[in-house]
C-alpha cells in the first residue's frame, strides 16, 4: 500500500501537509527523524502512516495517559489497530493487551517513558520486531525545555537493549534552537532528516489584555463565547478552584483540573470536557500538553505563564481543527511574583542537581520569564513577537492579534517619563541599591507609607511630584519607558532600573510617547472569521454527529472534527462517492457513518425545496 493510499483510506485527506512526507520518506528509508512542526500541524501522522507501511511494530512514547487514550480511541476508529499499555488499566485489561501484541494484533503501542525501565516490558519488547519508535513531546527530554521530565532520558539506553536498533523519531511543536539541538543529542538521533516547518497558527487570534478586575473581563469573554468549547488555564489549585466556581454560578457548565484532586475525578472532569458534557475547562498546567480534542475554540490564560514555551503550547490547545479560535491571557502585575515563586520553588525541590545547574536553570528562568512580560507590555504585533522568540522570520503585522487588529492612540509623556526616571535614580542614589515598581510609585504619588517614610525618601525632590496619578496609570507608564528601553526590571530582585539609554531623557531632551489602547478594556477585537456556513445546516450535521457520538461512548471529534462538518456543508455530498472527497473522511468513517450524514444533507435539501 502507498502512503497516499494510507492517507486518504484512513485519514480521509489527499495530500500532505507540509514537512510530513518529507518525514514520513525519511522514516520509510531507514533514517532517524526530528519534526518540529505546530499543534494541529500533523505530527501524528508522520508516525502513523509508516507504523502501517513498516514491518512490525511502532512504539509511540507519549507522556500522559489521556493522550494515549484519546489517540487510540481515534485510531481505533478508522480502523488501525492500536493499544496503550499504562496505569489506567486494570491487570486484567493489562494482561489482554500484552497477549495481543504477542500475536501481532497491533501496529502501534502508547507508552509512557517510565514503562520503559520495566524488565517486564523490556522482555515483551525484546520479543517483538519494533520497527520505529516515536518520542511524542520530544522537548521534554531536555532540561532546557520547559517540561524537562528525567524519564524521557531512559529512552536511548531501552532502544540500545533492543535486539535490532529501530529507526528512532522525535516530534515536538515547541522547541527553541537549543532545545532542537539537546534533543538531537540526548536521543542520539543517527543521520535524521530534521523538518522545522515553522510555529505560525494563522487560525489563532492572540491578546493580551491588563484588566482592573479579572473576574468581571473573564466572564465577558466567556459570554461572548457560550457556544464554543474553551479553557481557562489559573497559576494555582486555589485559582482553578475559585475561577470554576465563578463560572458555574453564572450558569457557564465548567469543570476543573488540578493535581490536587483525586485521580478518579480528574478523569470523570476531563471526560466531562471531552465529551462536550461541560463546555468549559479550568486547570492548572497540570492539563494540556497533547490534549487532542479538536474543537476547543478559546483558551483564556487568567494568569501569566512562566515562558513564551509554555504559553505557546497551553495556547496552542485552541483551534487544532484549523477553525478560528482566540488565545487570550489576562496580565496583572501578580503574575510575575507567582511565576517567580515557581522558578524559586523549583530550584529548591530539585535536589538531583548541584548548586551550580540549579542557579543555571533558574537565570534561564527568570531570562523566559522576562521574554513572556514583554509579551504581555507589548503594543506591537503579538504573533510577530512569538515567532521571533523561536527564531522564524515574519512581516510587520499579521492582522489576527490584538495589536494588529485594535485602535491605539499616541501619547506624549516625556514629562512623566523625565519624574519617572529620575525619581529611580535619585532613590538609588540615596540607598545605594535599586528598588521595586511598587516603592517608586508610592514615592511619586507621595505616600505616607511607614517603609518610605523610614527610608527617608520622602524628602527626595521627586517625592508627591505625580500625586493624584493612580497606581495602574503609572503602571502603564512603567511599561511604556520599558518598551522603549530606557528602564527594565530585574525579575529576580523585582528591581526596577535605569538602562544608559535613560541619560537621553533625563539629560539631552529625547521625547517620549505612549501607545495606547484606544477601545474600552472589556472590548475584544474577534478574529476574522472564515466563509460563514449555513448556519441550519451546521447545527443539524452537529446534531447527527452527536447522536452518533452518544450511541459510541466517544467524544465528538472522534466522529469528524468542525472542520470535516463545514468541509461536508459546503461540499453537500449525494452519494458515497461524493461523501469521500470531503476533507477528513476516510474510507472507514464512509462506511461508518457515511449514510447517517448523506441523509441529514437530503433532509435539509428536501427542507429547502418546501
Amino acid at each position: 500500500m502507498a502512503k497516499h493510499t494510507v492517507l486518504k483510506q484512513y485519514f480521509g485527506h489527499t495530500d500532505f501537509r507540509p514537512g510530513q512526507e518529507e518525514l514520513i520518506d525519511g522514516i520509510l528509508a531507514g533514517r532517524d527523524a526530528l519534526g518540529i512542526m505546530p499543534t494541529g500541524g500533523g505530527k501524528s501522522l508522520c508516525y502513523q502512516i509508516p507504523a502501517l507501511l513498516l514491518p512490525g511494530l511502532t512504539l509511540v512514547i507519549s507522556p500522559l495517559i489521556s493522550l494515549m487514550k484519546d489517540q487510540v480511541t481515534a485510531l481505533n476508529g478508522v480502523g488501525i489497530p492500536a493499544a496503550f499499555l499504562n496505569s489506567s488499566l486494570d491487570s486484567d485489561g493489562f494482561r489482554q493487551v500484552c497477549r495481543e501484541i504477542r500475536q501481532g494484533m497491533h501496529k502501534l503501542i502508547y507508552v509512557a517513558p517510565e514503562r520503559l525501565g520495566n524488565e517486564g516490558f523490556l522482555a515483551l519488547m525484546q520479543e517483538q520486531n519494533v520497527a520505529l519508535v516515536a518520542v511524542d513531546e520530544a522537548h521534554c527530554i531536555s532540561q532546557w525545555g520547559q517540561d524537562f521530565r528525567p524519564s524521557y532520558l531512559k529512552i536511548t539506553a531501552f532502544v540500545d537493549q533492543l535486539p535490532r536498533r529501530p529507526v528512532l523519531s522525535a516530534f515536538t511543536a515547541t522547541a527553541t534552537a537549543e532545545v532542537q539541538e539537546d534533543i538531537l543529542q540526548r536521543l542520539a538521533l543517527r543521520d535524521p532528516v530534521k523538518v522545522v516547518t515553522g510555529f505560525d497558527r494563522p487560525n489563532l487570534f492572540f491578546d493580551v489584555r491588563h484588566p482592573k478586575k479579572k473576574d468581571d473581563l473573564l466572564l465577558a469573554l466567556v459570554e461572548e463565547r457560550r457556544e464554543k468549547s474553551g479553557i481557562v488555564y489559573c497559576a494555582t489549585r486555589a485559582g482553578v478552584e475559585k475561577v470554576c466556581d465563578l463560572l458555574n454560578r453564572r450558569g457557564i457548565l465548567a469543570t476543573r483540573y488540578h493535581a490536587g484532586l483525586a485521580e478518579e475525578e480528574r478523569r470523570q472532569n476531563q471526560d466531562d470536557f471531552q465529551f462536550d458534557r461541560k463546555a468549559v475547562m479550568v486547570a492548572t498546567n497540570a492539563f494540556g500538553m497533547g490534549i487532542d480534542k479538536s474543537n476547543v475554540g478559546f483558551v483564556i490564560h487568567y494568569n501569566m505563564p512562566k515562558s513564551l514555551e509554555a504559553y505557546y503550547q497551553e495556547a496552542g490547545r485552541a483551534g487544532r481543527d484549523g477553525e478560528a479560535a482566540d488565545c487570550i491571557l489576562l496580565y496583572g502585575p501578580g503574575d510575575v511574583s507567582t511565576a517567580k515563586f515557581f522558578i524559586q520553588q523549583a530550584g529548591e525541590e530539585n535536589e538531583a542537581l548541584s548548586p551550580l545547574e540549579v542557579a543555571q536553570i533558574q537565570a534561564r528562568d527568570y531570562r523566559r520569564l522576562e521574554a513572556m512580560v514583554d509579551y504581555c507590555k507589548s503594543t506591537a504585533c503579538l504573533r510577530g513577537h512569538i515567532l521571533d522568540y523561536f527564531g522564524q522570520a515574519h512581516g510587520p503585522t499579521c492582522g489576527n492579534c490584538g495589536p494588529c487588529r485594535g485602535q491605539f492612540v499616541r501619547q506624549d509623556i516625556t514629562r512623566q517619563a523625565q519624574m519617572i526616571l529620575s525619581c529611580v535614580k535619585r532613590v538609588r542614589d540615596r540607598l545605594g541599591y535599586f528598588v521595586g515598581a511598587g516603592l517608586i510609585s508610592k514615592v511619586l504619588r507621595g505616600s505616607r507609607d511607614r517603609r518610605l517614610m523610614q527610608l527617608g525618601l520622602d524628602t527626595l525632590s521627586t517625592y508627591g511630584l505625580l500625586k493624584g496619578t493612580t497606581a495602574g496609570e503609572l503602571g502603564h507608564y512603567f511599561a511604556a519607558l520599558e518598551a522603549e528601553g530606557y528602564l527594565f526590571t530585574e525579575l529576580e530582585h523585582s528591581t526596577l532600573r535605569l538602562t544608559p539609554k535613560a541619560g537621553e531623557v533625563l539629560f539631552r531632551g529625547a521625547q517620549v510617547t505612549m501607545t495606547r489602547r484606544a477601545e474600552p478594556e472589556a472590548a475584544i477585537s474577534a478574529p476574522a472569521a472564515a466563509q460563514p456556513v449555513e448556519d441550519s445546516l451546521m447545527a443539524a450535521l452537529k446534531a447527527t454527529r452527536w447522536k452518533l457520538a452518544q450511541g459510541e461512548g466517544v467524544p465528538l471529534y472522534v466522529i469528524f472534527s468542525n472542520a470535516t462538518l463545514a468541509d461536508m456543508a459546503r461540499r453537500r455530498p449525494r452519494t458515497m462517492e461524493d461523501f469521500l472527497e470531503v476533507s477528513g473522511v476516510g474510507q472507514v468513517k464512509a462506511e461508518k457513518y457515511g449514510r447517517a450524514f448523506l441523509q441529514t444533507l437530503a433532509d435539509h435539501r428536501a427542507g429547502e425545496e418546501e
